[in-house]
């Protein structure tokens, strides 16, 4: 039986499935009709139960500014590292 996030559930709890969120890192993707770009080490709170993902507003930022510059080159795959 799945426990879901309430009011009073705990800030590392996952809202999602009652698992645990912890520090780690994903792989974060966008794709374009021309191209694709992919930004590896991402910075994230992933549930150790589920997978759910969670990107913190500044890294996000940094993840939107890669993305813009990537649009602007038009390269068909970007492959880069945030961390």
């Amino acid at each position: 039986m799945k426990t879901f996030m309430t009011r009073n559930s705990s800030p590392t709890q996952c809202p999602l499935c009652g698992g645990t969120k912890k520090s780690g890192t994903t792989t974060f993707t966008a794709d374009f009709e021309f191209g694709i770009v992919v930004v590896r080490e991402v910075p994230a709170t992933v549930c150790t139960l589920c997978g759910a993902e969670w990107i913190k507003d500044d890294v996000a930022a940094r993840l939107e500014g890669i993305v813009e510059e990537a649009k602007k080159k038009r390269l068909q795959v970007e492959v880069t590292t945030l961390a």
